[in-house]
């Protein structure tokens, strides 16, 4: 910034960014650091998003694009969301510009909130442009339930807005672009698991494998909560005739920091080959008492007439920031088809 506006004060700005800054967390310091710049450019909203935007263009030691380099440019674009409301040409330009530097994923979604429809059509105009990153900026921006973003209330409420868009992209060249249309799609099914169900089964008609990885991506939340439609989309729809065998939980009893062993088999009594996916659950207990069930994902396979297959697989009960373990009775089942089957049980103690 000083080298673009030499009236900066750098030791000022230094000395105020870091007040408080040590305890607070990744985006928090983001939003921090967005105000203390607020304090220390002009006034007036569009010189100071010009000199921010002219510091953007400088050399910078650090990589940008890969690691945590991009994250330079955080502060720049929750200064636009934050301060650039009322001047929407000029922020959503400078958001074009910023994202190819960092994501404004976050930044967007304050105009889709006070600007809906200006933005939705900008964003339709950008699902063409040439660069990934304002493309993939179409889609992530879009999630109605983006991770350390505030949700998209009104897209969970009718995604109907977003599929539009998502309808551009559902090709992209772009692994990027494609990754964020099906976590896009995955968002949009925890709130309408039926639109989720049509659109993955309409895009599965003559799609490219490239679009099928979208789907199955999409419907990954929706296949481990055994949701019917989008089993269906993926061919797994019907009841699974088929017998468990040698089942074992071991061992019966296990000490948390250990790791309990999962094995049972499955075999197709009938005389035709039955498509089969197949994953097993844990039901946790949390410390109000209650379960509450994890699934582990196996394998999707064909299981001919007559046939069996086999599963293991172990699992870590350490301690772990996503996942804090609880004395008691966890049951565990298998899921064929999305359909729970007893397995077996083990006590953990501590």
């Amino acid at each position: 910034i000083a080298a673009v506006h030499p009236a900066f004060d750098a030791k000022s700005f230094v000395r105020d960014a870091l007040q408080g800054y040590e305890a607070l967390s990744l985006t928090a310091r983001g939003w921090h650091i967005a105000h203390t710049l607020r304090q220390h450019l002009p006034p007036d909203y569009s010189p100071a998003l010009d000199i921010l935007l002219r510091s953007s263009a400088q050399p910078v030691t650090r990589v940008v694009g890969s690691g945590m380099g991009g994250f330079l440019f955080m502060p720049h674009g929750f200064f636009v969301a934050k301060f650039g409301l009322s001047h929407f040409e000029e922020s959503m330009a400078a958001q074009y510009v910023l994202t190819r530097r960092f994501t404004c994923e976050f930044s967007v979604r304050a105009y889709l909130i006070r600007h809906p429809e200006a933005t939705l059509a900008r964003l339709k105009s950008w699902a063409t442009d040439p660069s990934e990153h304002v493309r993939r900026l179409v889609t992530e921006g879009t999630r109605p339930r983006l991770p350390w973003a505030m949700r998209l209330t009104a897209f969970q409420a009718d995604p109907a807005p977003v599929l539009e868009l998502l309808e551009l992209l559902k090709d992209d060249p772009a692994l990027s672009v494609r990754r964020s249309v099906a976590n896009n799609l995955n968002d949009i099914g925890k709130d309408n698991p039926r639109t989720l169900s049509a659109v993955a089964k309409r895009w599965l008609q003559g799609a490219t494998p490239e679009r099928e990885w979208i789907v199955r991506h999409a419907l990954r939340w929706a296949v481990k909560q055994g949701e019917p439609g989008a089993l269906k989309a993926l061919g797994f729809g019907k009841t699974a005739q088929v017998k468990l065998l040698n089942t074992t939980v071991t061992p019966e009893r296990c000490k948390i920091g250990g790791e309990v062993g999962i094995s049972f088999g499955v075999s197709n009594p009938l005389d035709v080959a039955q498509d089969l996916m197949v994953d097993f659950q844990i039901l946790y207990i949390k410390a109000s008492g209650k379960a509450a069930a994890k699934v582990f994902k196996l394998k999707s396979l064909r299981l001919g007439p007559g046939s069996a297959a086999g599963f293991n697989k172990k699992i870590s009960l350490k301690e772990m920031s996503t996942r804090k373990h609880f004395a008691g009775r966890h049951l565990v089942e298998v899921l064929i088809n999305g359909q729970a089957q007893p397995l077996g049980s083990f006590e953990l103690f501590e």
